[in-house]
């Protein structure tokens, strides 16, 4: 399986007026037209998924969107309570195991730092790994049999201007 993690665009910050809930956050002006170059980024790249799963929240969810619209993928795209910044790794691990049939190419769209601990739990067995994952950055891991804990090869981690540079 090769799962692909994507962190959300730029959004409004926390206590914007009107956006008092974390969940409601909008992606900014200038997060969707990044997300724009991202997703020409990842049709450049010829990535395409077998499943798009995103957090429901409203930034990640307009992320997921943004992808899966430039790549064709809207029929394909699902939400996951397990994605959210309190989500559940071992949740979604399992989730992802009892899918039939088994994915090969997967889109996580979320937040931090659920997806650093879950690069770094997949890769190391230690969810507490530092690194400096980006909005609108994507990762990918290689897996052979997904499981909670140590798993995966991180293969690459881009940045959102590195993937300007493709698009």
């Amino acid at each position: 399986m090769n799962l692909f993690l994507l962190r959300h665009g730029i959004a409004a910050e926390r206590d914007t007026p009107g956006y008092e809930r974390d969940a409601d956050r909008p992606l900014t002006p200038k997060g969707e037209r990044r997300l724009e170059q991202i997703a020409d980024a990842m049709e450049a790249m010829g990535l395409t998924f077998d499943l798009i799963i995103s957090s429901p929240y409203l930034r990640a969810r307009q992320t997921a969107e943004i992808v899966a619209a430039a790549l064709g993928l809207k029929k394909k795209l699902e939400f996951s309570e397990a994605l959210t910044p309190d989500g559940d790794p071992q949740a979604l691990v399992a989730a992802l195991n009892k899918m039939t049939p088994q994915p090969e190419k997967v889109l996580l769209v979320g937040h931090e730092p659920f997806l650093s601990e879950l690069i770094s739990t997949l890769t190391s067995g230690d969810a507490h790994i530092a690194m400096d994952f980006k909005k609108g950055g994507l990762c990918k891991l290689e897996i052979e049999t997904l499981r909670p804990g140590r798993c995966a090869t991180l293969a690459w981690l881009l940045t959102p201007r590195q993937m300007a540079l493709m698009a």
